[in-house]
């Protein structure tokens, strides 16, 4: 059975190509095993329509680590043998690939990855979207929307729903390549 390591990230402007916040959760056995989520000094500007929608500003973020110290120190090892799931994930799949492009970090060329929009959509298709704060809303689970960790946990709960209602999860398995930035096979 796979781990799966469920992640969002928000970013401080629209090049979408720093973050300066993530949260995660890590499943396996459909077990939540410990959850998580840290802001990260982005050092770059920050958007006014960025703060407005996360509210997460340069003041907050300024003593926090950069993205490099906190890969080495503690995503790594949460990244590396886990299938990556988000919701609306080459979103956060692209955000992820370009930070480690501009640290200069080889993590490897592809990761495997699960959007949970495509997992929902076959688990309630009776649903007029499947956004997630829709999703939260009818799942009944607490969401403080674009706040990473919030919506890492929520998605983590999407994802464990959708497989108790018999989604198989391993059919929508994508690759992603972390150097093109797009989705490709596995």
């Amino acid at each position: 059975m796979p781990r799966y390591l469920v992640f969002d990230t928000e970013t401080p402007n629209a090049r979408n190509d720093r973050m300066c916040q993530i949260g995660w959760c890590l499943l396996e056995g459909g077990r939540m095993l410990g959850c998580g989520g840290r802001l990260v000094d982005p050092e770059c500007g920050f958007d006014g329509f960025n703060m407005r929608l996360h509210g997460i500003t340069p003041e907050l973020t300024a003593q926090e680590p950069n993205f490099a110290w906190l890969w080495r120190a503690e995503l790594e090892p949460l990244f590396t043998g886990s299938v990556l799931v988000a919701h609306n994930a080459v979103f956060d799949m692209c955000v992820l690939a370009k930070c480690l492009a501009a640290y200069g970090i080889a993590w490897r060329p592809r990761a495997a990855y699960i959007d949970t929009v495509r997992a929902a959509r076959r688990a309630f298709p009776e649903l007029p979207n499947h956004r997630l704060d829709t999703l939260a809303r009818a799942l009944g689970l607490e969401l403080d929307h674009h706040n990473a960790a919030s919506d890492a946990l929520a998605c983590a709960g999407i994802l464990l729903e959708c497989e108790r209602r018999g989604v198989d999860l391993s059919r929508l398995v994508r690759g992603y390549d972390l150097c093109a930035r797009r989705s490709c096979a596995l």
